[in-house]
């Protein structure tokens, strides 16, 4: 078989730590600053599916969204 480069960038450790700190970002998310976490979370879960952890930093980005709402929902029927 002939030598194919692939365009995908292979995966480093720094994608899988950002990747793992914006899953720990989603769940804190939920229980102590929506806006805060949930910005930074869905922001390393970017860099961590552009620096090449694909599924799991995109993963980690939506979960960092939906943490981000339901966390601003907890906060809105709390003070209701």
């Amino acid at each position: 078989m002939a030598n194919m480069h692939s365009t995908a960038r292979p995966r480093s450790n720094a994608a899988r730590i950002c990747t793992i700190l914006a899953f720990i970002f989603a769940v804190l998310a939920v229980f102590l600053s929506p806006l805060l976490f949930g910005v930074a979370g869905l922001v390393l879960g970017i860099v961590g599916a552009v620096l090449g952890d694909k599924p799991l930093g995109w993963y980690a980005a939506i979960a960092s969204v939906v943490g981000a709402l339901v966390g601003a929902l907890l906060v809105a029927a709390l003070l209701n």
